[in-house]
């Protein structure tokens, strides 16, 4: 007999509490194989897809689009038939769905639930059916299936029957109910051109052809799914998050910002003359994160962070380096990891690809998480100076303006040289003012005289 899982949100990172449910990925009613992703969510981190542990006829849903559901709690229930078993029939799925005893059938090879007889010459390969339409969240109702009876090796292979509950919209397979929902076809709308009705493929793909030649009217504005009142806009997913993370940081840490300008003439010189060689083109991100780790390795107590308890200071015994970047979802903190041994090239390597990352919000939890220390280029703003909020629990943060053109003293005389101005952000109890001020200066010293890297490398 069936057995109905209860497959519950698990923790997607560290320290996150819950998820805010962004779409569904399967209905239901569908059948779903192990590991398939069933939602997309949002996290205090990333969106991610978050894949079900077991195979089976998914028989509820828990939450709609822009809900939150807390770690731990039910996300989907789905019908899983036992490794060695009979089939199931209709009336079989819809007990094992509301939690009753389910009847042993004929005993027969099983196939997966949801799929139908063998097709000649198909070596027991099993065509998909029937997956359920929507219905409403956390409601659970039963998944159609086929019931096979056994039949004499003589006998024709029986002609395929599709069998599905009332109200149910049958459907090739899962993949074309996800076409027509990704493509806004309303498959009751729709007329099957397969085996009672069955819709195919090509019966989609003739509606999306029929909806792009149709002329277009003005869509009604659509009601916001969040109740708005008076500008009033809630605080959820990863600005939620955000805002409390900073409000921590604001509330926990003593932090104290420092700043020097800095002439960038001499590094502006540098990475053209880098970038004009064969190899990977190198950003000046990579060369102010390759000077970040080179600093860090002078003043290792910024490397650290406070216990939670605020009663000792961990030191970091490896550089894992966070950038602000900013995303589709908003603001974000990706993390080079080992940024301590990695080339002023891999550097550059690593942070296109999780730049390119934040833009599209591919990026994992694991790769915006763990940080020890942050870069963040406020230049890109166009502003010149900041004073920013630590990216708790991190004991450090440096700031770089953008790079212009300014009058400038340059060996005695007045010059147009390429000035920045870097700020340091730090947690008074990490260190005093005299490593704070150290750092910055070593940086400002690799920024207007790069060659001294050299001593360092």
């Amino acid at each position: 007999m069936p057995v109905v899982r209860e497959f519950r949100l698990p923790d997607l990172g560290e320290g996150l509490t819950g998820a805010e449910v962004v779409r569904w990925l399967v209905e239901t009613g569908e059948v779903i194989a192990v590991d398939q992703p069933v939602v997309e969510v949002e996290t205090a981190k990333a969106v991610v897809e978050v894949p079900c542990p077991y195979g089976g006829v998914v028989t509820a849903r828990y939450g709609e689009a822009g809900e939150e559901i807390a770690v731990g709690a039910p996300l989907v229930t789905v019908a899983v038939a036992p490794a060695e078993g009979p089939s199931l029939s209709v009336e079989a799925a819809a007990e094992a769905a509301a939690g009753m005893p389910v009847e042993a059938a004929a005993e027969v090879e099983r196939p997966l639930v949801g799929y139908g007889v063998a097709e000649p010459g198909k070596g027991g390969r099993r065509r998909r059916v029937g997956a359920a339409a929507a219905v409403p969240a956390a409601v659970p109702v039963a998944a159609p299936a086929l019931a096979l009876a056994p039949a004499p090796a003589s006998a024709p292979v029986p002609a395929l029957v599709v069998r599905t509950l009332p109200g149910v919209v049958p459907v090739i397979s899962p993949l074309v109910r996800r076409l027509a929902r990704e493509q806004g076809v309303d498959l009751a709308a729709l007329s099957g051109s397969g085996p009672d009705g069955l819709i195919m493929r090509a019966d989609v793909e003739r509606a999306v052809a029929a909806k792009a030649a149709a002329p277009t009217t003005p869509a009604a504005p659509a009601a916001s799914a969040a109740v708005v009142r008076e500008g009033v806009v809630p605080l959820r997913g990863l600005r939620k998050a955000v805002a409390e993370k900073l409000s921590r940081s604001h509330r926990e840490i003593p932090a104290v910002t420092c700043w020097v300008d800095a002439d960038a003439t001499e590094l502006m010189l540098l990475r053209r003359q880098l970038n004009a060689a064969p190899g990977p083109k190198v950003s000046v991100l990579a060369l102010l994160a390759r000077i970040c780790t080179v600093a860090l390795a002078r003043f290792p107590e910024l490397n650290s962070s406070v216990t939670e308890d605020g009663s000792g200071i961990i030191r970091h015994s490896a550089v894992h380096l966070g950038f602000a970047a900013q995303g589709e979802r908003g603001l974000v903190v990706p993390v080079v990891r080992d940024a301590h041994l990695r080339t002023t090239e891999q550097l550059g390597e690593e942070l296109g690809r999780l730049t390119e990352g934040a833009r599209d919000s591919s990026l994992t939890p694991a790769e915006l998480t763990g940080g020890t220390f942050t870069l963040n280029n406020y230049g890109v703003f166009g502003v010149d100076g900041s004073t920013p909020i630590l990216n708790h629990p991190e004991a450090a943060m440096l700031g770089v303006g953008r790079i212009v053109a300014k009058p400038w003293v340059h060996e005695g005389e007045l010059a147009v040289r390429e000035v920045v101005q870097l700020s340091f952000t730090f947690d008074h109890r990490v260190c005093d003012g005299g490593a704070a001020g150290g750092f910055l200066r070593f940086v400002a010293d690799c920024v207007e005289r790069p060659g001294t890297l050299l001593r360092q490398l």
